[in-house]
């Protein structure tokens, strides 16, 4: 696996790095990554669609237990082309310890994104999650390691205990991933366990050579300083492989500011010379490093390599090629925005219930916009941003800062930090073609995310035309360097038979 790669493919979630463009970038001798977070809805609403391509049940067939994918698929699978009337039947909602059906689904909807992502080439297959999304990790984590994931990267968070947590289940051993819980006694600790052997074949041992070999994959953290990774080399668990430095203009969440949070006249936070990474401690700790935010062009590329960068992360210009899992109809908007010089990018200190800043494209029919926001019942139906808390008797809670004011409010949270809170989970599925609708029949509405260099699509664009694929995101890279083929996908029809799980 000590192939080498320059550019990583910027793993952005729900499903916007899904395995079409995992498996292009890959495909093309780049490291292709696939988004891990909210998989298992991911995985249940494209069934809801009918999974008319058939992928999802032609990977389902190949996952090692047939009972379990054949149970998923009879649960969530409807026939047709799109959800039934009153919306995409409910999920679990992730909590401690893990509902069993949950477990079942997050860890075939990783392996399939993960082997769908790996088909017709020899390329590397990375997932990337956020730590603040801790329920969910070790099945993802798993599924995708069935599926022989090579590269694993993470950050939203200081992810020390996932290295160890790689190398128990790739001996099919349990682990106990340590989990941050709010209002916790000191000395006191709350863990999710996860046991490998119960997705063991039916005709293996655990503890024998019948097991199915795994291989440990490699882990990348996502940093944005030198402290950081250096605590990640010197205190994680297991062994850390590398980082992904992600400056503050980058997509999707950024790290706060040091010290207090000072806002523009706009709003958006303000970053100084003390947030600029230090690339040369970072160079020091002699691990490989990738350089995000900002690094889509060839010039950027050879500056992070004199830097003593591998390579770096671009995510902006993959999420809005063709291959990605953003609508046709939300990229064509951008785009325009994009050749009349009016798009913008917001640095909200407030939308994402993380509490982290969250880079959010000014779109009228985003739930960014104002009145959009106001006018959205606030609901919390799929709770992957929940943070995990003890109540007073002992017993863990939940409670998310986008969900019914008085709803967070009664479990303890502060008002203050309801207020600009939106709710990424079902605004993130909507941006992809999966939004839930309401009892009215009202879709959820979107919500888009890009770095602050989105004003520069138009340099990935073929001479007169209006839409870009990933090989020109790489050609522009690389200078017009032709890239490596990949084979054309199966074909898409999937019979009861070959299917083998219905």
């Amino acid at each position: 696996m000590n192939r080498e790669f320059s550019i990583i493919q910027g793993g952005m979630g729900v499903g916007v790095s899904d395995w079409k463009l995992a498996r292009a970038v890959s495909g093309y001798g780049q490291l292709g990554v696939v988004s891990g977070t909210g998989i298992a809805t991911v995985l249940a609403r494209r069934l809801g669609c009918g999974d008319v391509d058939g992928h999802m049940r032609r990977a389902a067939a190949a996952f090692p237990q047939a009972d379990v994918a054949k149970r998923v698929l009879d649960r969530y699978l409807v026939a047709g082309a799109g959800p039934s009337e009153g919306g995409y039947k409910s999920t679990p909602m992730p909590m401690v310890p893990f509902n069993q059906a949950l477990t079942e689904l997050t860890v075939l909807a990783a392996f399939i994104e993960v082997y769908l992502a790996k088909e017709g080439h020899n390329g590397l297959v990375g997932l990337n999650l956020l730590e603040k999304v801790q329920p969910p990790t070790l099945p993802t984590l798993f599924g995708a390691m069935l599926a022989g994931v090579d590269y694993v990267l993470m950050g939203a968070g200081i992810p020390r205990f996932i290295p160890g947590a790689l190398d128990a289940m790739a001996q099919w051993q349990a682990f106990d991933l340590r989990l941050d819980v709010e209002g916790l006694p000191p000395g006191q600790m709350v863990t999710h366990r996860f046991d490998p052997s119960q997705f063991a074949s039916p005709s293996a041992s655990v503890g024998t050579t019948e097991l199915p070999a795994l291989r440990r994959p490699a882990f990348l953290a996502i940093v944005s300083s030198a402290t950081l990774a250096l605590t990640l080399a010197r205190k994680s668990n297991g062994r850390v492989d590398g980082f992904v430095v992600e400056g503050s203009i980058a997509g999707g969440h950024n790290a706060p500011p040091r010290g207090a949070m000072a806002l523009t006249d706009e709003g958006e936070p303000i970053y100084g010379l003390r947030d600029d990474p230090d690339f040369k401690k970072i160079a020091e700790i002699g691990l490989p490093f990738y350089l995000a935010g900002g690094f889509g062009t060839p010039a950027k590329l050879a500056a992070a390599r004199r830097l003593g960068a591998a390579g770096v992360q671009v995510g902006t210009a993959f999420a809005f090629c063709q291959e990605s899992g953003i609508t046709p109809e939300i990229k064509a908007r951008v785009m325009a925005m994009v050749r009349s010089g009016t798009v913008r990018v917001f640095t909200d200190p407030r939308a994402s219930p993380t509490g982290f800043p969250f880079k959010v494209v000014s779109m009228d029919e985003s739930i960014s916009n104002e009145s959009q926001y106001a006018n959205r019942l606030r609901r919390c139906d799929l709770g992957y941003l929940r943070r995990i808390y003890q109540r007073s008797d002992g017993t863990l809670g939940y409670r998310c800062a986008a969900e019914p004011v008085d709803d967070y409010v009664a479990k303890g949270g502060l008002l203050e930090e309801t207020q600009g809170r939106k709710c990424l989970c079902n605004a993130l599925f909507a941006t992809i073609g999966l939004a839930q609708c309401d009892a009215d029949g009202l879709a959820e509405a979107a919500i888009v995310t890009a770095g602050n260099d989105v004003a520069q699509l138009h340099r990935y664009l073929p001479p007169g035309a209006d839409v870009y694929r990933a090989a020109d995101v790489l050609n522009y890279m690389f200078g017009n360097s032709p890239p490596l083929e990949v084979e054309p996908c199966h074909t898409a029809g999937v019979s009861e038979e070959s299917a083998g799980v219905l």
